[in-house]
């Protein structure tokens, strides 16, 4: 089996996508497996045994541009792929495998995608969760419909990106970080909008209570989130911030992976950064806010999922409807120290 798969354009979704590799390997231990998708996700696919090779989407997200995605489609006819998998639901995405003529085209259903795809599936409903639904796609049509479900998702493969110990040892050179404190991870931002976003207050005080009981503390994130990072350390007590670290920003993707891989444990909103910690083997404290775990929860058993029960949440808004943030900021950092120490008690 020669296979091309459209990958996902978001960090989460491209961490839960390898479920789908690996259950092909399973099926195809000999397949050779491309994942196209953005340039940024090189790094992550390249973690990923399953993957044979990452191809480049030229395009950025939500472009069109009918052109390129024929003149790439007519590119890859000379890979004589089998089967192609495509993981998003727009009709832009079947493009390129239609105009590489591979024989096999398979996907949820989506927008206008009848003859794109050959080999559409239409009971998405019958899977809760993300992984889920990738997973079913290494499944025949009659497989998926006379199950109705594959089962547990406790009994799907899990994503495990691999941590490479002198991929690590050179980010923590670069940084002068050092393993000398068990390290925690907070990673605070989230893409989506601050009705994710635990507040900053909150993270200072865990940060704060950890490094007392002897962590030190490194925090991740995107450029974008920078200015919370900052405003974490801020207020960390003055004479524990010298075991504070920003690395938001600082850090490639994949030097994140690998550092992310050094924590014991990682407190998260619930981002792509979540599903990194995840897949790298930290105990993860994931916090949520307006969304919900039932969908695309963080794929490990070393998982204490932590939100409150008040009547409006979940929202699924970006900006807090009710400009309260009551399911976020009565979350209270006691809960979470709680689920941090209740690790270390476990491991």
């Amino acid at each position: 089996m020669n296979i091309l798969v459209i990958g996902p354009s978001w960090v989460g979704d491209m961490v839960m996508s390898q479920g789908l590799y690996i259950e092909l390997k399973k099926q195809h231990p000999n397949a050779q497996i491309d994942v196209l998708a953005p340039l940024w996700c090189k790094p992550i696919l390249e973690r990923m045994p399953e993957v044979n090779s990452a191809l480049e989407m030229p395009l950025g997200h939500g472009q069109f541009d009918l052109q390129t995605r024929y003149a790439l489609g007519k590119s890859l006819r000379e890979e004589k792929y089998d089967a192609a998998y495509i993981l998003p639901n727009s009709a832009k995405s079947a493009l390129i495998p239609w105009f590489a003529k591979i024989p096999k085209r398979i996907g949820w259903k989506g927008e206008m995608r009848y003859g794109l795809l050959n080999d559409i599936r239409t009971n998405k409903k019958s899977f809760q969760f993300m992984l889920e639904r990738y997973v079913a796609l290494a499944h025949s049509k009659q497989k998926m419909i006379g199950s109705g479900c594959l089962g547990e998702l406790v009994n799907l493969p899990y994503p495990k990106l691999d941590v490479i110990d002198t991929s690590q040892f050179e980010a923590m050179s670069e940084f002068g970080l050092n393993k000398q404190r068990p390290i925690l991870g907070l990673c605070p931002g989230a893409e989506f909008g601050p009705a994710k976003r635990w507040p900053d207050n909150h993270f200072s005080t865990v940060a704060t209570e950890m490094i007392n009981l002897g962590y030190q503390v490194w925090l991740f994130g995107s450029g974008k989130d920078r200015e919370v990072t900052s405003k974490i350390i801020a207020q960390v007590d003055e004479a524990n911030q010298e075991h504070c670290y920003n690395l938001a920003g600082n850090t490639s993707l994949i030097q994140a992976v690998d550092l992310i891989g050094a924590c014991r444990t990682v407190i998260s909103n619930d981002s792509g950064l979540m599903h990194v910690a995840a897949a790298v083997g930290c105990n993860v404290v994931a916090v949520y806010g307006s969304s919900s775990p039932n969908y695309t929860p963080p794929l490990t058993d070393k998982l204490s999922v932590l939100n409150t029960d008040i009547d409006c949440r979940p929202c699924f808004e970006r900006v807090c409807p009710k400009q309260h943030m009551k399911c976020l900021v009565e979350l209270l950092p006691e809960r979470v120290i709680g689920a941090v120490k209740q690790f270390d008690v476990i491991t």
